[in-house]
């Protein structure tokens, strides 16, 4: 069985997935990295596939960058033009979210979920 990694954003904000988020994934070489993929999270706040699976995953460092404070601003701007109110600029205090971790058994699903609101994060390793 081959491995494959895979993420999940959900906005805890609005409590919904976290539609139309870019992520870029990098394998860290000690320096700024590799770029290996950008995507955007589709309507259930997923890709519609895995960031790596089979023999492009491999053991060593990542990283998972999310663009955060982009994804709030539209969300913000959609609710606002549909008569919601617009959340204030000084409240998108996250712009980038760097998530950071390690392939040790390329052969294991890794799973990297982001829980996001425009003030802070969390994140774990999922299943």
């Amino acid at each position: 069985m081959s491995g494959r990694l895979t993420t999940h954003v959900l906005d805890l904000m609005r409590g919904v997935p976290a539609a139309g988020m870019t992520l870029q994934l990098r394998k860290l070489d000690g320096g700024a990295g590799e770029l290996l993929r950008e995507a955007v999270t589709n309507s259930d706040g997923r890709l519609d596939a895995p960031l790596l699976a089979g023999g492009e995953l491999e053991a060593g460092s990542y990283e998972l960058l999310f663009w955060a404070g982009d994804y709030f601003r539209r969300a913000a701007l959609a609710a606002d033009g549909a008569g919601g109110t617009a959340a204030e600029p000084d409240v998108f205090f996250l712009e980038q979210i760097p998530i950071r971790f390690t392939i040790t058994n390329p052969a294991e699903h890794y799973h990297v979920p982001l829980l996001v609101a425009p003030g802070g994060y969390s994140t774990y390793r999922g299943s």
